[in-house]
Order: structure tokens, then sequence, then C-alpha cells
């Protein structure tokens, strides 16, 4: 029990507990979720871009998300199919181990960059801009107005919203690879790919990364947030 207090304190827990709350508020929970989409999309366009190209990102209001690609080869659209996932996964762990060391702005440049380069490139759908010249907004207010106070709990939200989402996500798409395999999304996708590797081993090894990085960040300590 030490240990874990030692590596997990209260705050991280009551703010993955307001995580969890915020994401059950009609709108404004859908809202806020669509951070982690915009980090899965992302993470499928930034790969693609090695040796493929993207044509376009949509966002929607109900948190879904979709990025048109094309690819020169078999190689490019299998690692560009399991990117979505791992990138949420790493920006969640990456969002706390920046907080855990007081690295405010750079957490906030990297997401405003994140928002820029999405306004910029590659989505065009009307709730798209919208959530993206909003959101981006928001976390330039925090960066030239924001006290410290504010600016850590606002990051420490979001950083939270990541998390709680890049798992119940990949949980979600593991369970759709037993129960609809046909529509699992990035599971389905990468089941095609590969052949002999079913859907249901693609929704276990989506999900299974995503506690990895929960792991690692625990055995890092960067859920011991002052």
């Amino acid at each position: 029990m030490r240990n874990l207090s030692e590596r997990i304190s209260l705050k991280f827990v009551l703010f993955v507990g307001l995580a969890i709350l915020l994401t059950y508020v009609p709108f404004i929970g859908n809202y806020v979720r669509i951070v982690n989409t915009l980090v899965h999309e992302t993470g499928h366009a930034l790969i693609a871009l090695i040796g493929g190209d993207v044509h376009q990102i949509s966002l929607f209001m109900n948190t879904e998300g979709v990025t048109y690609t094309s690819h020169s080869s078999w190689v490019g659209g299998f690692f560009t199919g399991g990117a979505g996932y791992v990138a949420s996964s790493l920006m969640a762990f990456l969002a706390f181990w920046l907080i855990s060391r007081k690295r405010y702005n750079i957490l906030i440049v990297i997401l405003v960059g994140l928002i820029l380069l999405n306004v910029v490139l590659w989505v065009r759908n009307f709730y798209g801009i919208f959530w993206l010249l909003s959101f981006g907004a928001g976390f330039l207010l925090l960066l030239f107005k924001g006290s410290s106070t504010l600016v850590q709990n606002c990051l420490l939200l979001i950083a939270s919203i990541l998390l709680v989402e890049s798992v119940s996500s990949a949980f979600t798409i593991q369970m759709l690879s037993f129960i609809q395999p046909h529509s699992a999304g990035d599971a389905t996708g990468l089941a095609r790919s590969t052949v002999f590797i079913p859907v249901q081993a693609w929704g276990v090894i989506l999900f299974a990364q995503s506690l990895l990085f929960v792991w690692f960040g625990f055995k890092k300590g960067i859920y011991r947030i002052d």
C-alpha cells in the first residue's frame, strides 16, 4: 500500500475520477473527449505520411473521427492502421510525464501544434474546424493568461481525459472485436491487412498496449502529482 501511495497521488485519483464523470455530461462530455480523437487520428496521419498521403481528417460531435489516407505499400497501410491507439496511449503518458516535471508550457505547445497541424493541413468538416479553433483558443488563453494553478489543473484534467479515453476506447474495440468483428474499427482493418491474425487478437493487442503504457507510467512514478 505504501508503494502505491508513493507512485500515485490523491490528486491523480481525483482528476481521473473527475475525467470519468465529465465524459458522461451531455454535450460537454463529447466535446472534451474529442481531444483523444484528435490525437488518435493525427497518429494515423503522421504514420501515413511515411510512404503515403493524408487526404483529409474529419472530427465529429459524437467523438468519432476518420482519417482518409492512401499508401504505396502494404507495410504503410499496416502501420498506419495500428498507429491511432498507440498514439493515444503515448500522448496520455507524455502528458503526465510533462506535468510531473512541471513542463506545462511544453505540453500546451505540443497540443496547440497538433491543433494547428490539423487546421492547416487536414480537417475540413465544419464541426472539426469549430472544435479545433475553440479548443485551440482555450489552450492559448492558458498559455498567455492562465495562473500557474489554473494551468496545472486544466492540463491535469486534459491528461486524465486522454488517459481514460486511451484505455476505454481500446477496451471498446477489444469488446467489439468479439461481438461485432466486422465492425471493430482499427482492429478489423488490421485483421484484413494481416489475414492470418484474427480481429479478436488485434482487439486484445490494442487494449493490452493501452494498459502497458499505464503500467509504464506507474513504474516511472508520473502519476505522483504534487
